[in-house]
């Protein structure tokens, strides 16, 4: 995966995305802001926002930044926000996950809801958000991650992973792979519709230790 072939599958799924994965990936991305929605105040970052399909869901007392690499993603979320009048989010910017264009601990909460392997740099975007997450503060992945035993689905993925190009994603993709070297203290890991496929996983930030 590079970012040119990210940009191209999405330039693809910019214009259907919503009626085909937005009702495919819902229950992860309900999940996901349900868990946020538990407290307000909060201060957001959504990885990999897209359309921004999960945007008028939130607490309106949580403020929200999203960012994507997809432009054309963005204009589908642009116009959402317009439309919705959603004032509670900050901003939309084009960004890539592996290189935020923000100061270390500026956000309360880092959520990337499938986004992971889709990433060139899956290691290196964990610590990127890690790194703008605040001490103390709640990382939440949704994601498919590979079967972690041999059997039909994990022959299923390895088949497909030659395709993860046109696909936009990694089929093949592990848990161990995304925490490989991180500092994160994983809290809780449960599985989402549909048909288990898919997780939630909920890292947290070791707290800055007193002087």
């Amino acid at each position: 995966m590079d970012a040119d072939s990210i940009r191209a599958a999405y330039r693809r799924y910019a214009r259907f995305y919503d009626p085909v994965f937005g009702n495919l990936l819902a229950s992860g991305r309900h999940a996901a802001v349900k868990w946020i929605n538990r407290r307000g105040g909060l201060r957001v970052l959504e990885v990999g926002v897209g359309t921004g399909i999960s945007l008028s869901d939130y607490r309106k007392d949580n403020r929200v930044v999203g960012i994507d690499l997809s432009s054309d993603m963005l204009r589908v979320a642009q116009d959402r926000v317009d439309r919705e009048r959603l004032e509670n989010v900050e901003g939309l910017l084009e960004m890539d996950a592996g290189k935020l264009a923000f100061a270390d601990g500026s956000f309360d909460l880092v959520v990337a809801m499938y986004v992971m392997t889709v990433v060139p740099d899956p290691q290196g975007t964990m610590n990127e958000l890690e790194r703008v997450c605040r001490p103390g503060g709640d990382i939440l992945i949704v994601n498919h991650f590979a079967a972690d035993k041999p059997g039909i689905r994990r022959s299923v993925e390895n088949w497909m992973a030659p395709f993860s190009k046109k696909l936009g994603w990694r089929p093949d993709f592990t848990l161990d792979t995304l925490m490989s070297g991180s500092r994160l203290k994983v809290e809780e890991l449960q599985t989402v519709p549909p048909f288990g496929l898919f997780s939630l996983l909920h890292c947290r930030r070791e707290a800055a230790v007193p002087a």
